[in-house]
């Protein structure tokens, strides 16, 4: 699956901040959902890409099919009570899991849940974090198994 951002040109040349649109395909470059950014105008100019915000995911027929909800929450390593946090709901409205990032000093840490907050998967980053010439990439993988078990996967997505 790719996800690409949607941008115009001219909002590139005039560094206005607009709601962001994705297309996401899959392996063979087709388009199978798009999804788009809801947030005010004031909330983008104001806490830039830390900002709340509500992603709609839409089917070809222009269907909601999957909608993510993040809230404002702190990004700095100082206060690790108020974490990022995204709400993952499909149908709209039917919570299906969450992603809530796990506090540590130096690590960008991870975790994804289910619909009553049971550790699933916990993605782990790298040390050093830039992505100015590039992605990021994430090796590892700690997947939580029914009967219990950790299991590391390593490979790069």
């Amino acid at each position: 699956m790719v996800i690409m951002a949607s941008s115009s040109m001219i909002l590139v040349i005039i560094s206005y901040e607009t709601n962001n649109r994705y297309e996401i395909k899959n392996s063979h470059g087709q388009r199978i959902y798009f999804a788009t950014e809801d947030t005010a105008l004031c909330t983008r100019l104001c806490y830039g890409s830390y900002r709340p915000f509500t992603m709609r995911i839409h089917d070809l027929k222009g269907q909601e099919v999957i909608t993510l909800k993040r809230p404002l929450r702190c990004s700095s390593c100082c206060f690790p009570c108020c974490l990022q946090e995204i709400e993952i709901y499909a149908p709209p409205g039917i919570p299906i899991g969450y992603v809530t990032q796990t506090w540590h000093p130096c690590l960008p840490k991870f975790t994804l849940q289910n619909e009553n907050k049971k550790d699933i998967l916990r993605i782990i980053g790298p040390y050093f974090v830039c992505n100015f010439c590039g992605n990021i990439e994430y090796k590892d993988f700690m997947f939580y198994e029914n009967n219990g078990c950790i299991q590391l996967l390593t490979g790069g997505i």
